[in-house]
């Protein structure tokens, strides 16, 4: 059973607790058994809770997972967060080396076990879904208690505990977004290599992962660790931060292209859409690591008709994205209420929903660089919203940054 006093430490006291757990004997079957497997349960059953009990709300509606599927998303999720532990556990072991520490795989294991904690322990804010982004705050946490650990787990030198620490971020970032798109797509039914592919059918379609690219990546990844010992052997803090820092724009994507401006993107929304005037409207940006982002957002119409239409640049993750795609789920569900399917429209991924009482309809596109189209309807069908999209200037949305 997983010690609360363990918990209070590492939150409260990592800089003592961390010699205590590189001292203790333990295995990695012990660590996922008395340890992990508790931590990993409390997002997985607060997501539960919060989005098939609770429900959260969408435009003034009340929405809920359905039971049986929350319960599969549940398991799945919990499953796939110790995967997750292990598969970071592995990189780690094999960068350590690279930084000047020590490959262990046990210390490794150890290191983001218990380095997890903070970010799994904010999982309780997904009970409510209102207060989900708090969660934020835990994986931010994460990262520190992580770089603090670095050093005595892994034995890699202080000077290069950040680079370090920065490459295993990046693995975990990719690795979340591969079990969030495990999770969503339920429980897999069989697995099969194919040709340079992987393939996954599940009930809600095909998931691929282009191989070549995720050995295009595990290249970045060495490439990485050399930029990284270069710059913390010339002893220049600063030199070696903006290394990091460049790495890890260069491992996500970053820098191939800077994502349109906020005004560009508000004027692709036009005043009228599917005949219904433009209303309230916002823009906004971000660069949290260093990764930019944009978006702009309006809602047309009122009343019974409404919708709402987002367009959103990630131009920093553009590379990231092609590496882990959410978009390679591919296939049709429909059930006695509701339809939708995902699929291809040249480069571009697209995504409809629509219930058949006509009630509500989503229409999405994800243009080959990386830009989002999505619309979001109250009573509008979804035939409108397809138009509603596809009268945008997506073309030169799919130019941005392009020469």
């Amino acid at each position: 059973m997983v010690s609360i006093d363990r918990i209070k430490s590492i939150l409260t006291t990592p800089k003592t607790e961390w010699p205590i757990i590189e001292a203790e004997a333990a295995t990695v079957p012990s660590i996922v058994r008395d340890w992990l497997v508790w931590l990993a349960a409390i997002p997985a059953i607060a997501t539960f809770v919060g989005f098939s009990l609770i429900g959260f709300g969408m435009m003034g509606v009340t929405i809920r997972v359905p039971f049986l599927a929350g319960i599969a998303q549940a398991v799945v999720g919990l499953v796939m967060s110790v995967v997750m532990v292990w598969v970071i556990a592995k990189v780690a072991d094999a960068l350590a080396p690279r930084f000047g520490g020590r490959a262990d795989f046990l210390s490794a294991f150890k290191l983001m076990a218990y380095g997890s904690t903070a970010s799994m322990v904010a999982g309780i804010f997904y009970v409510l879904p209102s207060l989900s982004m708090l969660a934020l705050l835990g994986a931010i946490y994460t990262v520190w208690l992580i770089r603090l650990g670095v050093p005595v787990l892994m034995k890699v030198p202080e000077e290069r505990a950040w680079p370090y620490t920065a490459v295993l971020i990046v693995c975990g970032f990719v690795a979340g977004l591969v079990v969030g798109m495990i999770t969503s797509a339920l429980t897999p039914t069989r697995g099969m290599m194919s040709g340079a592919d992987l393939k996954i059918s599940t009930p809600r379609g095909d998931v691929a992962v282009d191989t070549k690219k995720l050995d295009d990546f595990a290249k970045k990844m060495e490439e990485a660790a050399k930029k990284m010992e270069t710059a913390s052997k010339s002893g220049d803090a600063d030199a070696a931060a903006k290394a990091a820092g460049q790495v890890i724009g260069a491992l996500t994507g970053a820098g191939q292209r800077a994502p349109l401006p906020v005004d560009e993107l508000k004027a692709a929304l036009p005043e009228t859409l599917a005949d219904l005037p433009r209303g309230r409207w916002e823009t906004g940006s971000s660069a949290p690591m260093g990764l930019a982002a944009s978006r702009a957002e309006a809602e047309y119409g009122g009343g019974d008709r409404r919708m709402k239409v987002e367009v959103l640049d990630i131009g920093g993750l553009s590379g990231l994205m092609s590496v882990a795609g959410w978009a390679g789920v591919i296939g049709e569900r429909e059930s006695q209420d509701d339809r939708e399917r995902t699929f291809k429209d040249g480069a571009r991924i697209v995504h409809e929903r629509e219930r058949k009482d006509g009630s509500s309809a989503e229409y999405k596109v994800v243009l080959a660089n990386g830009v989002i189209v999505e619309a979001d309807g109250r009573g509008v069908p979804l035939a409108d919203l397809r138009r509603a999209v596809q009268s945008i200037d997506l073309a030169r949305l799919e130019k941005a940054g392009k020469s």
